[in-house]
């Protein structure tokens, strides 16, 4: 291993954004990558192992290329563009991180990592996709994205959310108020998703025109779900029958999303997720992408994606436990 040192040149519009307020950026990035980073004017001199300062002219580049395209960068953005270039990304960093899905009032929904972009493009390019994955991962914010982008661009003529209506700790008849009063609650985070991307007074309208439907998948049997996008939500939460139910009801000229996490399903004991049976029963069916995000593309707060990391690995160690004393 080498030790080198290589002058990186930032253009002097940009310099600015890509190092941050008062360098902030660049602190993250010295923090990130095995390597000295010193800014000087518009040069930023990297020394390191040879490998460590070509990750970081990489990261340096993909950078002024964001902010070329007009965004600006947080530290965030540096964490998701270090990590992208750390896994090889096949596009470039900031053509990913760029990706805009949906803009509304001067905000912006895009995918944030390697895992999210490829999640998007899967949605682009298959009928039916899996988004599999820990809470804060994007796999529901970013599928109503591109639901929203397919009906505002007429590739489809409605949008259909839906939901098991089955939730840690509690049942419909528990709830207080109507059945739509005792349904609302599960519904609840893909009506806060679509107040993102829409102006909040136009979903009631959509809403009534049936161009926008949100209902519990107990609504979606005996149905034909053309022309649609279509987003089964917490399917961890289905059991086989509802599962085969609900990817039976494709129709012509429509796309199915399907989005769960198999590490919190709240079936009751004993009872088989139809979301882990169904990779088994349909891996390899042609026109259908399984999309499993982890901790890594958990954008939260940084602590969500540690807690789901922590799960993670104390889960393995109990599985392995169980599977040597079963021996």
């Amino acid at each position: 291993m080498s030790v080198i040192t290589e002058k990186i040149k930032v253009d002097s519009a940009y310099i600015a954004t890509v190092l941050g307020t008062a360098d902030e950026n660049l602190r993250v990035l010295n923090n990130l990558i095995d390597a000295d980073l010193f800014a000087r004017g518009t040069t930023v001199t990297v020394t390191g192992p040879d490998f460590e300062v070509a990750r970081a002219a990489k990261v340096l580049e993909e950078l002024e290329a964001i902010a070329r395209r007009g965004h600006a960068i947080s530290t965030d953005t540096v964490k998701h563009t270090v990590d992208m270039v750390a896994v090889e990304a096949p596009q470039s960093v900031s053509a990913a991180l760029a990706a805009d899905i949906v803009r509304r009032r001067g905000k912006t929904v895009r995918p944030k990592t390697v895992g999210q972009s490829q999640y998007v493009q899967a949605i682009d390019d298959h009928t039916v996709v899996f988004g599999i994955g820990p809470a804060g991962s994007g796999k529901t914010y970013l599928a109503v994205a591109k639901a929203v982008q397919a009906l505002q661009n007429k590739q489809v003529s409605r949008i259909i959310l839906t939901r098991p209506a089955v939730e840690a700790g509690e049942r419909l008849g528990f709830l207080p108020g109507t059945l739509n009063d005792k349904i609302d609650p599960y519904l609840r985070p893909l009506y806060d998703a679509l107040r993102d991307m829409l102006d909040p007074e136009m979903i009631p309208k959509l809403m009534d025109a049936g161009i926008i439907e949100v209902a519990p998948l107990a609504y979606m049997r005996g149905r034909t779900l053309n022309d649609a996008f279509v987003i089964l939500d917490e399917a961890q939460n289905t059991t086989p029958a509802q599962m085969k139910m609900f990817l039976t009801r494709l129709g012509f000229g429509s796309k199915v999303v399907v989005t769960g996490d198999i590490s919190q399903v709240d079936l009751p004991r004993g009872q088989v997720s139809g979301l882990r049976l169904v990779r088994e029963i349909l891996d390899g069916v042609e026109d259908m992408y399984f999309a499993d995000l982890g901790s890594q593309d958990v954008v939260r707060h940084q602590l969500v994606g540690r807690i789901v990391s922590a799960y993670d690995r104390f889960d393995a160690k109990h599985e392995a436990a169980a599977q040597r004393e079963g021996k």
